[in-house]
């Protein structure tokens, strides 16, 4: 038999662990001394570089509506924190530091979480979605990605309304598993952040323009059984524009899911090939 973790033991040894992780981070950062991002400017910079609006309320298998209905405060309560922030030349913008702890005395509520990849629930539970959007936006601008970490081994839930590829989401859990991203560039960044009944509202704005734009598509996905199971596959690639040309002068790969579907597989919306008696590949994020 497997010896446990420390952190498997007992609900109490799981505190500390975590516990332990978060003063880690703390210790990290007091280290490395980087330079974060803590200015707020309220009034829009000048550029769009990117929008997207992100479904708060989504069918997702049997959860309980109210777990949807908590995450929507949960949010409301986050986006104040984020709302305005500026990203200046060689900053690095951190969710959790701005953030902060979310802990029902802030009044973030219970929310789906995932807990050794199975659905669960917890305080401020559906934050990731927050950093979700981020990503996205993210993805279509010259900042660069310095912390991210996702679930791309599991598929829990059947596709609803799905407007990005599958694989570009992002797991967080404070402190320790952040979203954090570096502007490289002499151009200042900005995230305006908002709430509607229906959607969490994104804008990436600058203050000058870019000269290139970008695009992010899904390439190789399908479904496919091995042994009982059932895997996700795709590949999500960016592709680089030059503005002015047209012209393409990049395209690099993002991410290469290879991902357990754990929901029924009669609710997958697609052919599913069948076992070809290989193992299939791991998940690679570059």
């Amino acid at each position: 038999m497997a010896r446990k973790l420390f952190g498997d033991i007992s609900p109490f040894t799981y505190a500390i662990a975590v516990k332990r992780q978060i003063l880690q981070r703390q210790l990290s950062d007091l280290i490395r001394g980087e330079k974060l991002s803590t200015q707020r400017e309220l009034q829009n910079l000048t550029v769009v570089i990117y929008r997207h609006n992100s479904l708060i309320r989504r069918k997702l298998g049997n959860v309980d509506l109210l777990l949807q209905e908590n995450k929507a405060v949960s949010l409301g309560l986050a986006a104040p924190h984020i709302d305005g922030i500026l990203i200046r030349p060689g900053e690095t913008f951190s969710f959790w530091k701005l953030v902060g702890h979310c802990s029902a005395k802030k009044g973030y509520r219970t929310g789906l979480t995932i807990n050794n990849n199975r659905p669960a629930s917890g305080i401020a539970g559906g934050m990731c979605q927050f950093t979700n959007l981020l990503h996205w936006m993210v993805l279509h601008s010259p900042l660069e990605i310095a912390e991210h970490h996702h679930h791309g081994e599991i598929d829990l839930f059947p596709d609803f309304n799905r407007q990005i590829p599958f694989g570009t989401g992002t797991s967080i859990v404070y402190n320790y598993l952040d979203y954090r991203v570096h502007n490289p560039t002499e151009n200042t960044f900005q995230f305006r952040i908002s709430l509607s009944e229906e959607h969490l509202r994104g804008e990436l704005r600058a203050t000058e323009a870019i000269g290139v734009k970008y695009h992010v598509k899904e390439q190789e996905s399908y479904f496919q059984k091995v042994g009982d199971e059932v895997y996700r596959r795709n590949k999500v690639f960016r592709s680089v524009r030059d503005k002015r040309t047209g012209n393409e002068i990049a395209n690099e790969l993002i991410v290469e899911n290879n991902a357990k579907v754990l929901y029924d597989h009669a609710l997958i919306n697609a052919p599913i090939r069948p076992d070809v008696g290989g193992v299939l590949a791991q998940t690679h994020t570059p």
